[in-house]
């Protein structure tokens, strides 16, 4: 049997092994970015009372390295469970250009004197993201209700 051309580029054998444990740590992660998020959020405040334009506001490094093995989790996961895997990984990579363009909006808020309002569409998209990737992880809870209705 050939080997497929992905094996080259992924161990698949090693994800395998971690398939069980990926939907928990996925949902651990996206925990982590939402505390992240609150600790940018707090960044970006501090950075605009005290300096004068939006050239104070720098992107929050832990929550942008957060949001980086999210979107690597979450492929990685659409390797071992294709359908739950796609749906996670557009659902994370929403969240991820939300929260790029809420940086924006928080440098534009800075560069107006404007009052820093907080990442709403970053936190919607986040609450998707924890409520799939709860289901997605904790499915064995409710399988034997979801079982008796299906």
């Amino acid at each position: 049997m050939l080997p497929s051309p992905l094996e080259f580029l992924v161990p698949l054998g090693a994800l395998e092994s971690v398939a069980d444990v990926l939907p928990f740590a996925i949902l651990a992660v996206v925990l982590v970015n939402v505390v992240t998020r609150l600790l940018a959020q707090r960044s970006f405040e501090r950075a605009a009372a005290e300096g004068d334009d939006d050239e104070a506001l720098s992107r929050f490094l832990p929550h942008e390295i957060v949001n980086g093995l999210l979107v690597l989790l979450s492929f990685a996961f659409m390797i071992v469970e294709p359908h739950g895997g796609m749906v996670l990984s557009v659902l994370v990579v929403g969240m991820v250009i939300s929260d790029f363009f809420e940086y924006e909006s928080r440098r534009v808020e800075a560069r107006n004197d404007l009052e820093m309002d907080k990442p709403n569409s970053a936190i919607v998209a986040s609450a998707l993201v924890i409520a799939y990737a709860g289901y997605q992880a904790l499915f064995f809870l409710v399988e034997p209700i979801w079982s008796s209705i299906i």
